[in-house]
Parts: C-alpha cells; sequence; structure tokens
C-alpha cells in the first residue's frame, strides 16, 4: 500500500487539471484526473479518494450536482470536498458549502493555500496521514510505533494486514469492495488477484483473534468487507 493520501481531481480545463496533479503529486499525494461530473462519480467509486477537489463549471453535470451526488452516497461520508470556483459572491459560497462541500476556494488561487487546505482537510479525515492512533472497539493501531493492541493486548501483524487494518479502522462502518483494498493497501501499479484480499483479510481476523472478544470484520456478500 501507498500510505499516500488519495486525491480525486475533477477539472475540465486539462492546463489546470496538470498543474494541481503535478504540484500534489510533488507533495507526495496520489492523484486521480477527471474531467467531467459522469467521469468523477465512476472514479470514486472505482478509486475510493481520501478527498475530492471539485470544479463548480463543468461540461454537462454541474460541480455542484456532483458534490450533492456524492454526500448522498454511502461511500461518500466523511469523504471532503474543496470546491474550486470562479464565483466570489458569497452567496455563491454559502450555496457551495450548503450543498456539502467542506471548503471553497476561489478562482485564482494560490496553489501553496490550497495544498495547505487539502492537508488541513486530511488531518480531520485521514488522520494517520499526520501519524495519529486509530482506534476502535478496542483496538488501537499507532502508525508511529507500528504497533496494535486489542483490549491492551498486543498483536502481531505482518505488514499487509498492518495496511489492510489502518484501511479499515480509518472509515469504520464503510464496506470496501476488493477493488478498493487492493488500490489502498497494495497500490495501484502492482497487479494482485482479488482472491489476495480474502487471503490477507483471514489472516487480519486470525491476528485480531481475543478471547472472548467477537471478530470486528464483517463481509457483504457480492460487496466487500467492512470493520464493525
Amino acid at each position: 500500500m501507498s500510505t499516500k493520501p488519495h486525491v480525486l481531481i475533477v477539472e475540465d480545463e486539462a492546463s489546470q487539471r496538470e498543474i494541481l496533479a503535478y504540484n500534489l503529486e510533488a507533495e507526495g499525494f496520489a492523484v486521480t484526473r477527471a474531467e467531467t461530473g459522469d467521469e468523477a462519480l465512476t472514479l470514486f467509486e472505482e478509486a475510493a479518494p481520501d478527498i475530492v477537489v471539485l470544479d463548480w463549471m463543468l461540461p454537462g453535470v454541474s460541480g455542484i450536482e456532483i458534490c450533492r451526488r456524492l454526500k448522498r452516497k454511502d461511500t461518500g461520508q466523511g469523504v471532503p470536498v474543496i470546491m474550486l470556483s470562479a464565483r466570489t459572491e458569497e452567496g455563491d459560497r454559502v450555496r457551495g458549502l450548503e450543498t456539502g462541500a467542506d471548503d471553497y476556494v476561489t478562482k485564482p488561487y494560490s496553489v501553496a493555500e490550497l495544498m495547505a487546505r487539502v492537508r488541513a482537510q486530511l488531518r480531520r479525515s485521514r488522520p494517520i496521514t499526520v501519524g495519529e492512533a486509530l482506534t476502535f472497539d478496542g483496538i488501537i493501531l499507532d502508525p508511529e510505533t507500528h504497533r496494535v493492541t486489542r483490549e491492551g493486548q498486543e498483536l502481531r501483524l505482518g505488514p499487509t494486514e498492518f495496511r489492510l487494518l489502518a484501511t479499515l479502522l480509518e472509515r469504520p462502518g464503510r464496506v470496501w469492495s476488493r477493488e478498493q483494498l487492493l488500490d489502498r493497501v497494495w497500490g495501484r501499479d502492482i497487479y494482485v488477484d482479488s482472491r489476495t484480499v480474502d487471503v490477507h483479510v483471514g489472516r487480519l481476523r486470525k491476528a485480531l483473534g481475543v478471547p472472548k472478544m467477537p471478530d470486528p470484520i464483517r463481509t457483504i456478500r457480492g460487496a466487500g468487507y467492512a470493520l464493525g
């Protein structure tokens, strides 16, 4: 897995899209690009980004409508959306935020400021990227010491199981498909059979086994896995 935070850029202007992608990748982010709203909705499900940078003015479906649709999705809960717009009126900013955007940046914007806003949103939505421990139902994962405990008992996890647990812990209750877990845990540039996910989930379940404590991982038939 790449521990890189994953950004979905939705911008129809090629030059703006590439400038954003270049700067985000230079800062250590993984980037997926979309030119239209429809493409963004598809890539959102496929890529499972940690944050979306979304232009208001898109061909076809507007950024406002895309934001609304993303926030209605179960998979969209907890994923920050930063809206980009040339609209500078207060009413437009309010409309964007009321639609569900977590932040609103007017064009032209400072790339450095946008990078700072992306990091600020990620600190709230994906704290592991800044070294904060993740906890759920007696499980504690500390990314800095690389230790995992459950009910105070230290657990032995392999590196893949550690990354898999970290992904599940970031959003308890969220259902992750095997393909999404492959992208997040193994990386998008590495080919691994989806059945490999099942093998490592089995190992993680075994590692998390503590007497009198239930299995915290749910298998959702035909969909994937979730924690809790």
